[in-house]
């Protein structure tokens, strides 16, 4: 491969990722396959927006999936840090419109908003390497970002200190007027709408057979919320734990050919990001791809 001029490394990349996806969908008895992967290992340079699931991906979810026979299922592969909740929103809302049943593949990475949308599918399969992450929403300020959950918890422990100690209001007060009573409430909406969500998600596939579904899933939304027992948004939750927490987990080891082709298919990613402008794409089982240059 190293002897072949840069077009045509792109265009033996593609052939490759066409014949492992059309793999998965044969090992999968016949499901179409879609597979969203960004380039954020990659290019850590970049600016989230190109990175990160964003609403103009739904664009790309459109394009790539028009043509499929939709009663057939769909294995989508996620590979990405997470992105904007509403944008996750909207993609899960779509898949769901169109496929009576969605699994996850999750070949490394599917973090935050990732796991989001891995939450809002029927079921799971996860290798050793394969990880999740908590799905607290994030708020902007300035030139980065904090957990809706620290936020609010500072508030509430401004209010104890200074309830017990008012001599201690002096000490809060510089915090809490540059946070603003106003980012309060948006970090409170934000937990409530990113939890009942999720919990929607769960009650309508992953736990739709389970009697006690509807405070299932509220518990599982609760805990990938829960900022105050993760500590970092960044955190690994891996198959074992999610199993834990009820999340319908196949191991990827169980079926040899799937986890070559899946592996594969990640890897082959990587020399695409490695090798051109690509920041983000989809590839899928049907020959049609979607891709965001930097």
């Amino acid at each position: 491969m190293n002897s072949l001029a840069d077009l045509e490394k792109g265009a033996w990349v593609n052939d490759q990722l066409n014949e492992q996806l059309s793999l998965i969908s044969a090992h999968r008895g016949g499901t179409n396959v879609l597979f969203y992967a960004s380039s954020f290992l990659q290019k850590p340079q970049l600016p989230a927006y190109l990175t990160q699931i964003m609403h103009e991906d739904i664009n790309g979810f459109m394009t790539s999936i028009h043509g499929m026979n939709w009663d057939s299922g769909l294995t989508l592969l996620l590979h990405t840090p997470g992105g904007a909740i509403n944008a996750a929103e909207t993609i899960v809302a779509y898949l769901q419109s169109k496929f009576p049943f969605i699994e996850t593949i999750i070949p490394v990475y599917s973090m935050s908003a990732g796991t989001m949308i891995t939450l809002g599918t029927d079921k799971v399969i996860m290798g050793r390497q394969s990880q999740l992450g908590p799905i607290d929403p994030q708020m902007f300020m300035g030139s980065g970002s904090v957990s809706a959950r620290a936020i609010v918890e500072q508030f509430n422990r401004a209010h104890a200190d200074i309830a017990g100690n008012p001599t201690l209001a002096h000490v809060w007060a510089p915090i809490i007027q540059s946070l603003g009573p106003a980012l309060l409430t948006e970090a409170e909406n934000a937990l409530k709408f990113g939890e009942r969500m999720v919990a929607s998600w769960l009650k309508q596939r992953m736990f739709s057979q389970h009697s006690d579904r509807d405070s299932l899933a509220e518990r599982v939304a609760k805990f990938f919320s829960d900022a105050s027992q993760h500590l970092s948004h960044g955190r690994r939750i891996d198959r074992d734990e999610a199993r834990a927490n009820h999340i319908a987990v196949e191991d990827l080891e169980d079926n040899q050919e799937l986890q070559e082709a899946a592996l594969t298919a990640y890897h082959l990613f990587t020399i695409l990001f490695e090798l051109g402008p690509a920041a983000k794409a989809i590839f899928t089982n049907t020959g049609r791809a979607w891709v965001k240059n930097q």
